[in-house]
């Protein structure tokens, strides 16, 4: 049996995946699973890579235990996020997550030197507080002699990578998330770099998925007792998500629902009008430079920490608790909007939601249903508001709309998005981030003979569930 390995971390969790074909059917099968989430440091919201590194070799040490040793492995994760790094591989400075204050005001420096319409119009990227360029700018005020220092900016998975192959890479999709790329010219803006005075030896050749990486270095051979090639995937968590969307679904809107939600299309070519970025749509890189048109939301993060602060005696209610307590609340009427910067990273989740509708005139939620109510149906009003931004933006009919990853399991979510829209929605596969990966790494071992063989393999092999608007 010739088995494949996603290494698949979010900002919560990581897991090892390991897929292989049986009779033209994708099987998978979750050999390990870990906890992950940024920790202060210093003053700072900062991401444990040293802690991320020995996760993933402990997934591999799993699959060995089993005896299900991978031919190819590949690692995805979030997009953002980096490592400046010196010649031999040392991380220098803090590895300060997304979620941290620091780009505060940074989007204001980097518009003295390149208005915002512009920068849209050469990366199509939407203006997220926490893209990398403005993270970037914050550490060439705060920290200028880092950059000075360092040999190469490492986004996450790119980091993962090199620790295990000791080979420097930056891979496409996760390099556009920075809103550094050229949507024209597919590679790094060099110009943008100079105007922004980003040293340029930062940036290394962008390397596509399915480029065949190397070997495991031979120390870690050694330490696992096995090698294996490792594949460039769609190392950004969304790019690979995309791609597990199964075929057959006609003309549909892809949602990737996890901490983040992520709604939109594949193009050929990026949508980089004036419209498009005053709707704060993107467009990042995908596989065989396809664009995700997409809008990001707030997605499950909101839920999440109200799980958290319900938890009593450090037990977490399941989610189908939290899903039964907002049905009881389903009256409530008190709405936010998800992509308010207020909930971005609040002390309180609860606090914030009952903040916003108090500013917003509105009855304030106070039991935890309620506010769960409040949550769930403003993110469904939300992919509802998208859909329709979509559907002008790009002048096309959309006729459902296709969850995947594990948001999809939430069927209360579900059910009011299909109403929202008004389409139906066809829910699965769950891991389908892990799925996208897994398809690179099989398309490029031969095992499919290209990305419709392979999305047809998904239909064949995974159960779809249909919604329908109520």
């Amino acid at each position: 049996m010739k088995y494949h390995l996603a290494v698949d971390i979010g900002a919560s969790s990581g897991r090892h995946i390991l897929g292989h074909v049986e009779q033209g059917r994708i099987v998978l099968e979750e050999v390990y699973r870990f906890e992950n989430g940024p920790k202060k440091r210093g003053g700072r919201l900062c991401w444990d890579f040293d802690a991320l590194a020995r996760e993933v070799v402990n997934g591999l040490k799993a699959c060995a235990k089993l005896g299900k040793v991978p031919a190819t492995l590949g690692v995805d994760t979030w997009g953002v996020d980096f490592a400046l790094v010196d010649r031999e591989g040392r991380v220098l400075g803090d590895t300060v997550a997304y979620r941290d204050s620091r780009t505060q005001g940074m989007d204001a420096l980097v518009e003295e030197l390149i208005p915002a319409q512009e920068l849209y119009r050469r990366t199509g990227i939407q203006k997220q507080s926490f893209n990398t360029i403005y993270q970037l700018m914050a550490v060439k005020r705060q920290s200028p002699e880092l950059l000075e220092q360092a040999h190469r900016l490492l986004l996450v998975p790119d980091y993962l990578h090199y620790i295990l192959t000791g080979v420097m890479s930056n891979e496409y999709t996760e390099a556009s998330t920075s809103g550094l790329v050229s949507a024209a010219a597919k590679d790094w803006d060099r110009e943008l770099l100079d105007l922004l005075g980003f040293p340029q030896k930062l940036f290394g050749p962008l390397s596509l998925p399915g480029t065949a990486l190397g070997g495991l270095r031979p120390a870690l051979r050694e330490e696992l007792g096995f090698g294996c090639q490792v594949v460039l995937p769609a190392s950004h968590d969304t790019g690979s998500a995309f791609l597990a969307v199964p075929a057959g679904e006609g003309d549909s809107v892809t949602l990737s629902s996890g901490t983040w939600s992520l709604l939109g299309v594949e193009l050929e070519t990026p949508v980089t009008t004036p419209e498009s970025r005053a709707a704060n749509f993107t467009n990042e890189g995908g596989y065989q430079y396809r664009f995700r048109y997409l809008k990001n939301i707030m997605g499950l993060w909101m839920i999440q920490n109200l799980r958290r602060e319900m938890a009593e005696n450090g037990q977490l209610p399941g989610f189908g608790e939290l899903s039964r307590l907002a049905r009881e609340a389903a009256d409530f009427p008190g709405r936010v909007d998800v992509d308010d910067p207020v909930f971005m990273a609040p002390e309180s989740m609860s606090a914030a939601v009952r903040a916003y509708c108090e500013r917003t005139g509105q009855p304030v939620p106070q039991s935890p249903g309620e506010l769960l109510s409040c949550v769930y149906h403003s993110l469904a009003q939300c992919y509802a508001q998208s859909v329709r931004q979509l559907a002008a933006l790009t002048g096309r009919s959309f006729q459902a709309v296709h969850i995947v990853g594990g948001g999809s399991q939430d069927a209360y979510l579900n059910q009011l998005t299909a109403s929202a829209t008004g389409l139906p929605v066809y829910a699965g596969p769950t891991e389908g981030t892990a799925l996208g990966n897994l398809l690179v790494q099989m398309i490029a071992q031969g095992e499919f003979a290209g990305l419709q063989e392979a999305r047809d393999a998904i239909r064949a092999s995974f159960a779809v569930k249909e919604v329908l608007p109520c």
